[in-house]
């Protein structure tokens, strides 16, 4: 039997999350049980890969640390990428043992948001442990705790080992009808070699150039020699942002996106039900947003949110964070 363990934690020597997951392992070992553990922050360029080890496994554990506001960044890049490239008829038959130990308020949000990604992903969550360590010493010293640790362990060791059922539930019904992805079908094996070029930073590189190479090569052909037209760089992102806004009553705010690779500044000023986007040399903003012009692209095309990008650190931000938040909630891609 082999169970894989997730730890989306930052590798702190003060982590207690560390500690539950050494003593997991220490009794799961005991009961003959092969643990491979996998530190998503150990290598960042290649948790998009991850899902391609949960073939070998019988049984996970997802662990995380709430150090400010859910279940962090990289545990929800790794869930992304079971998404996008993991084999779903496998993870069907996965049990999952949530681990979240929070150092703030939100312990109880975070283990509920991994056994909901879990489930909608078609697996199968177990009762997970779920803690508020306000002194690590205190708590990785009591008996206690090290006891219910070990009742955890061998939960899970018997839900694995003697496959037990649990009560069908209406996710796996939305996981069949309403959460099905508008992308091709691919297979599990087209699945993986996907997830394999994703993580390779040259190969991403080398078809972004190309595919700017052959946009230049249309664009001259299509001008047939004259000036290239500089309006639509200047109106880059302003259509799909007016298309995608959905004003809400009582909501006023100013956003400026400074796009860093091109020295560009976007301002979107929100006035209830109506939105002025415009490219200025400065102004003023309730939030200023550092990011790349690849950033928004991902984010207008669906494909990440602004508060995911800002919290895996992709963007940097300043001003008010509540009008930040709003960004999603106002501009629906």
């Amino acid at each position: 039997m082999r169970i894989n363990i997730y730890y989306g934690g930052r590798g702190l020597i003060e982590d207690s999350t560390i500690y539950v997951l050494n003593k997991l392992t220490e009794v799961l070992e005991e009961l003959r049980v092969e643990v491979i553990r996998y530190n998503l922050y150990e290598d960042l360029k290649g948790i998009n890969m991850l899902p391609n080890t949960l073939k070998e496994a019988d049984g996970i554990i997802l662990a995380t640390t709430v150090e400010w506001f859910g279940i962090g960044g990289l545990m929800q890049q790794f869930l992304d990428a079971c998404w996008l490239y993991g084999d779903k008829e496998k993870i069907q038959r996965l049990c999952m043992l949530p681990v979240v130990i929070s150092v703030t308020y939100g312990e109880r949000d975070a283990i509920f948001t991994l056994s909901k990604s879990w489930e909608l992903l078609g697996g199968v969550p177990c009762e997970g442990i779920c803690a508020y360590v306000e002194n690590h010493i205190e708590f990785e010293t009591d008996p206690g705790y090290a006891f219910l640790i070990e009742k955890k362990a061998e939960m899970i060791y018997r839900q694995v080992s003697h496959r037990l059922k649990n009560f069908p539930t209406s996710a796996h019904i939305v996981n069949q009808t309403v959460l099905k992805r508008n992308s091709m079908e691919l297979t599990p094996q087209e699945s993986e070699q996907l997830s394999i070029y994703v993580s390779d930073d040259s190969y991403v590189k080398k078809q972004k150039e190309d595919i700017q190479e052959l946009a230049q090569l249309f664009k001259g052909m299509l001008g047939d020699g004259e000036e290239p037209d500089t309006s639509s760089v200047k109106e880059e992102f302003i259509g799909e942002l007016i298309e995608h806004f959905k004003g809400q009553d009582g909501i006023f705010a100013t956003y400026h996106f400074y796009f860093a690779d091109e020295d560009k500044n976007l301002f979107i000023k929100v006035s209830g039900d109506k939105v002025e986007c415009y490219y200025d040399e400065k102004g003023e903003a309730d939030v200023f947003v550092k990011m790349s012009k690849d950033i928004m692209s991902e984010i207008i095309e669906g494909e990440m949110t602004l508060q995911r990008a800002f919290m895996s650190g992709e963007v940097t931000a300043k001003g008010d964070f509540k009008t930040l938040r709003n960004f999603d909630m106002l501009f629906q891609f």
